[in-house]
């Protein structure tokens, strides 16, 4: 209860606060207009204030300011001041119950903003002619012009992003005019709907002239819905805002609001209160159309309970007002202007399509024209294209016999390709045949020996075993055990050094397969060195090596891997003994060799500090035959070789960087999950 007296206490300070605003603005305005003489935009801009200030309270006298203001915007030729002017008009007339004057005006403003493309008006028209038939109770036409309103509000809006104050407001009015016809049809949900979008702009803004008219359609809504004391609430509240702006015709359907919902619940004595006041504030500002209800209300209420002399006097009032409101004249001028309206939409619409229509006539005639001269230009082009296939054919039957010549040469150059290539290969393996003998002379000698130490330790254990030592017996067992291991390891060692010249011998690509390839930098390392010692016991080197022991294997070939490899060991090797002939005493050759990983690629690295590649040859070294050693020591196929098979084999790459006279490195990088 405290809570309510809280919130009436508030709702009616504020009203006394607003409604003192709005008596000083009114008052700053006709003190304004009195000293505002000259017919000119000042009184223009004054009168349109007056006009819009006093619609709410004062209709009679909001019409008169908007028929001077009308003057003057015509005078001054101001189209939208003129639509502005006409619309006040309108609306004055609807309050005042005379429906042919205000949807004539509301036609006639509609025609002035349609003449300068001014949606907002046009919008603002559209709202007011669905508010008027709602009033009227014709809702089947209220809601068409309602939806066309917010359909064009929408579309303008997404072209000006930034709308006004009274434009937010001219939106807000459209909702809750939306709303109504959907209340006054009983469809309550959608009616809520919009009411509750209208209500929150109306908060949001501050839009006071609103608030009061969006409170009592809440009411409405709930007392639909069966919550009475939730639609009392909202009544209430509603009454002090249409008190706040002077609102007769608001506060009038408000009181007429509560005398239903009294009467709904059988408190007769609150129902007839509150329609009287109804009645009163209608007939006060002469709102016909409310005084109507509010006679009509009355008069069933008093028929219900059959107090005949009140309800014969009722309907005596109601059937007058009826006929000053409905007149058969007015009906018909009604029906006319509506016909008018619908004819000129209609017109309208006509006139848009006949220039859609030209203007496909147009595009079909300049079609045709396209069409003719693309028809023409097709013809040359034709001709043209018939001539040029003729010399074509006759070039092609030239190039066709020109290509067979060529793909002969092709031919035969690849054979020669081949037999250069075989012959590249068997040049590597004869330079391997001396390493290869000193890395197959070590494992040999280690098989050898530990056999002959195997069969005296087979001696001593039998030796014992007859002495019966057996412990003993057993301790020279495994140490035979060892040695078998190692002859073992050894034999394998040699078996794969024979294993690996054969694969390099082969003429065929070969299957790839996981491969180790720190034993295969290794290997042909030491394969290698020891065959360029074969040809030169003076050379010396130190073979330095660099493996990551977490190395992945890579799928690959590997006597094509071991070609690489051994081109470019032999290239280093090659490079360190030019450099140690002219270089002094404190020069040492070395060869380095390193393996690691790094995203997603092996990477191998051979490094030599030999003579160098100089600027001048280092794009040249790749070509095919090209070669910087003497006539006879080289063909010039072996890094060109390497380069294909890494490339085009293994999808890998060959970068080299060498500087003159300090040495080379070769880096080689090859995917690590290659399939």
């Amino acid at each position: 209860m405290k809570k309510i007296l809280s919130l009436t206490l508030a709702l009616l300070l504020l009203t006394l606060y607003t409604a003192n605003a709005q008596s000083k603005k009114i008052d700053t305005l006709r003190v304004a207009l009195s000293k505002a003489t000259e017919p000119d935009t000042v009184r223009l801009n004054i009168l349109r204030e007056l006009a819009r200030n006093y619609f709410v309270s004062k209709p009679d006298s909001s019409l008169l300011f908007a028929q001077e203001y009308y003057g003057l915007a015509v005078k001054f030729k101001r189209v939208r001041d003129q639509a502005s002017a006409v619309n006040n008009m309108a609306n004055s007339y609807i309050t005042l119950g005379d429906y042919v004057k205000g949807f004539s005006f509301y036609f006639k403003a509609m025609k002035l903003d349609e003449s300068i493309n001014y949606v907002p008006g046009v919008v603002t028209e559209y709202s007011n002619i669905g508010s008027g038939y709602t009033q009227k109770q014709e809702y089947l036409k209220a809601l068409p012009y309602l939806q066309t309103g917010l359909k064009k509000w929408n579309a303008y809006l997404q072209t000006h992003k930034r709308a006004s104050h009274s434009q937010k407001e001219q939106k807000a009015i459209l909702l809750l005019n939306i709303s109504e016809v959907f209340l006054y049809t009983r469809q309550i949900d959608s009616a809520d709907h919009y009411l509750q979008l209208s209500y929150e702009d109306s908060k949001k803004n501050n839009f006071i002239d609103m608030l009061g008219n969006v409170e009592r359609d809440l009411g409405e809504v709930e007392v639909a819905r069966g919550h009475k004391a939730a639609a009392i609430q909202f009544f209430r509240h509603s009454i002090p805002y249409s008190v706040t702006i002077e609102d007769a015709e608001m506060l009038s359907v408000t009181y007429l609001s509560m005398a239903n919902l009294y009467h709904k619940y059988k408190q007769q004595d609150s129902a007839e209160y509150y329609a009287q006041k109804a009645l009163d504030a209608a007939a006060a500002q002469r709102y016909l159309q409310d005084v109507y209800n509010a006679e009509n209300v009355l008069y069933g209420y008093y028929e219900q309970y059959h107090n005949l002399p009140q309800a014969y006097k009722y309907l005596k009032l109601a059937i007058a007002t009826k006929d000053s409101l409905f007149s058969q004249d007015k009906v018909k001028q009604l029906l006319s202007l509506d016909f008018d309206e619908k004819q000129r939409q209609r017109d309208i619409e006509a006139a848009r399509i006949q220039v859609r229509n030209n203007i496909r006539m147009y595009v079909l005639i300049a079609g045709m024209v396209i069409l003719v001269v693309l028809a023409f230009i097709f013809w040359r082009a034709n001709k043209a294209r018939t001539k040029a296939y003729n010399l074509l054919h006759k070039q092609k039957e030239e190039i066709d016999f020109q290509k067979a010549k060529v793909e002969h040469t092709l031919s035969e150059l690849k054979s020669t390709q081949t037999q250069l290539i075989q012959s590249e290969k068997m040049a590597s393996l004869g330079e391997l045949t001396a390493g290869i003998a000193h890395e197959i002379q070590n494992p040999l000698n280690f098989v050898n020996n530990f056999a002959e130490l195997n069969k005296e330790m087979i001696d001593d254990m039998r030796a014992e075993l007859k002495g019966g030592n057996v412990k003993e017996a057993l301790t020279i067992a495994g140490n035979i055990q060892q040695n078998e291991d190692k002859i073992s390891h050894h034999g394998k060692r040699a078996d794969a050094i024979v294993k690996g010249m054969l694969q390099h011998s082969k003429t065929g690509s070969g299957t790839k397969e996981p491969t180790n390839i720190n034993i295969l930098a290794d290997e042909y390392m030491r394969l290698s060195y020891h065959g360029l010692r074969a040809k030169d016991k003076s050379f010396n080197a130190e073979l330095v090596t660099h493996f990551d022991e977490k190395l992945p294997k890579a799928n690959v070939i590997p006597q094509d891997m071991g070609r690489v490899l051994l081109n470019l060991f032999n290239n280093a090797f090659y490079a360190v003994t030019q450099k140690a002939k002219t270089a002094g005493g404190d020069y040492k050759p070395e060869v380095s060799v390193s393996t690691s990983s790094a995203n997603g690629q092996i990477v191998i690295s051979i490094k030599d500090n030999g003579v160098g590649i100089s600027d001048a040859i280092k794009e040249k070294i790749l070509q095919p035959f090209f070669t910087t050693k003497p006539t006879g020591e080289g063909t010039g196929l072996g890094l060109s070789l390497s380069y294909d098979i890494l490339v085009k084999g293994h999808n890998g790459t060959l970068d080299i960087i060498s500087k003159e006279g300090e040495g080379s490195e070769f880096i080689v990088k090859l995917p690590a999950n290659q399939s």
